[in-house]
């Protein structure tokens, strides 16, 4: 599927219900109020569906022939996939929606369901996907700019992270205050941090295995 820039970053909310009725009404409902919406009969048509990356979520029915709408929240979960799931089920019991919600669910909704009820499930639902998506993108820009640090840069500025003053890293690297200010200037620079305050959460929000080198 060939998208425009525009076309990129509108929402688009998958369905996946075996009730083709349910599916065309949702997709009805979705499409009224300005919502993309693409609808499967399966759990498994849907994994083998060329999808577009564009925000948004997914809206499953529990109970499937084949994989359920709750497998399908497990295997997207082990492949790092975290667009936001909505339940919608007839069958749904209290351990099911406990399940669903634990494991990252923005909503367990019951059918039938207010129409008001489910927008507004899916607003916060995607909502919660803009954001998500916008923090992985500032992390991997942040990763890219940690790329540019050079070793002895990583080691003062992992230093100010914890709170250390430039004389007390000098110290404890052996070299000159003047020469730590001078590694710290350039790293703050390369990573565009304009405040002390900005460096730290630019470091802690790298990923463990950058930070530890």
């Amino acid at each position: 599927m060939t998208l425009n820039s525009n076309t990129a970053d509108r929402p688009l909310v998958l369905i996946v219900d075996d009730d083709e009725e349910i599916r065309s009404a949702l997709r009805e409902l979705l499409l009224s109020v300005g919502i993309d919406a693409c609808c499967f009969g399966s759990t498994q048509e849907l994994l083998c569906a060329d999808l577009p990356e564009r925000p948004g979520c997914l809206i499953l029915d529990v109970r499937m022939p084949g994989a359920s709408g709750l497998d399908l929240q497990q295997r997207l979960a082990l492949n790092g996939n975290t667009r936001p799931i909505i339940f919608l089920t007839g069958h749904g019991d209290i351990a099911m929606s406990v399940q669903a919600m634990k494991a990252g669910a923005v909503d367990f909704l019951t059918k039938p369901v207010r129409d008001q009820t489910l927008l507004d499930a899916v607003a916060a639902a995607i909502e919660k996907d803009v954001s998500q998506r916008a923090a992985a993108r500032r992390i991997t820009q942040h990763a890219a700019r940690f790329a540019t640090l050079t070793p002895r840069e990583r080691e003062v500025l992992g230093e100010v992270a914890r709170g250390r003053l430039n004389k007390q890293i000098a110290f404890d690297l052996g070299i000159s205050e003047i020469t730590v200010k001078l590694h710290r200037g350039n790293g703050t620079r390369k990573l565009k941090a304009t405040s002390v305050g900005e460096l730290i959460r630019i470091w802690e929000a790298l990923p463990a295995e950058l930070r530890g080198k």
